[in-house]
């Protein structure tokens, strides 16, 4: 029953991770939009729809890498909030490799760009420690067994009872 309650909370967690690293996603790519002045109010209806297919798109892209790295926390009671920031910031450089094209012949990624690379860096780095907050502070701890119990004293001598 504690298993089903624990992949619940890491389920919730994930989402949670991915909600926060498609809100840094979308408002750093558009943050030089918002900083200028002459466009206007930006529309809250088109930035929702932005939100939502970061969303999608960030948790798609960190379904796997994100299971794999919560079950390694879960198996080895991993709880350290730098681990999973270094694991998040992994996790977002690897999904904008991702979508990067990699030449085979000279071994290199084609059309990188430094700031996008930062951003999704960054926002790993945020869904890892908001997953920590949620789920992983208490990893593995599911597993324990319950405490042993005591035996009880053994009686005193004069308290037995005659044969």
């Amino acid at each position: 029953m504690a298993l089903i309650g624990r992949l619940l909370v890491i389920f919730l967690a994930f989402l949670a991770a991915c909600l926060a690293a498609g809100i840094i996603v979308v408002s750093a790519l558009l943050f030089p939009e918002f900083s200028e002045l002459g466009t206007g109010p930006v529309d809250e209806g088109a930035l929702d729809v932005l939100l939502g297919f970061s969303f999608i798109i960030v948790s798609g892209f960190a379904l796997v890498p994100a299971t794999l790295i919560a079950a390694i926390t879960e198996a080895f009671y991993i709880r350290g909030p730098l681990t999973y920031a270094i694991g998040g910031g992994f996790m977002g450089l690897a999904c904008y490799l991702g979508l990067v094209p990699f030449d085979t012949d000279t071994w290199q990624f084609e059309g990188v760009v430094r700031r996008h690379l930062e951003i999704m860096t960054g926002a790993g780095i945020v869904a890892g420690l908001v997953y920590w907050l949620i789920a992983g502070r208490n990893a593995g701890a599911w597993r324990k067994p319950p405490p042993r119990l005591d035996p009880p004293p053994p009686l005193p001598s004069a308290s037995r009872p005659p044969l």
